[in-house]
């Protein structure tokens, strides 16, 4: 459980800033910018928040499978 904790702790204390666009939406909300539109503010968050999702039901679904499978070999 130890090993499992530090491994955690490592990978997210390693979490840099990630800019997770396309070159064409890069594009595109960089000129939106510059012409003061504001909408495109929150584009790599909100892109990043999607992406998460599948991996958090994942990690969920994994880890009340192997509570479960412990629970019966005791």
């Amino acid at each position: 459980m130890k090993k499992i904790t530090f491994i955690l702790l490592l990978i997210l204390g390693s979490i840099a800033t990630v800019n997770a666009q396309c070159p064409m939406c890069k594009t595109a909300v960089e000129s939106g910018m510059e012409e003061g539109h504001t909408k495109g503010r929150g584009l790599n968050d909100g892109i990043l928040y999607l992406l998460a999702t599948p991996y958090l039901a994942i990690a969920f679904i994994g880890g009340a499978w192997y509570y479960k499978r412990n629970k019966k070999a005791e």
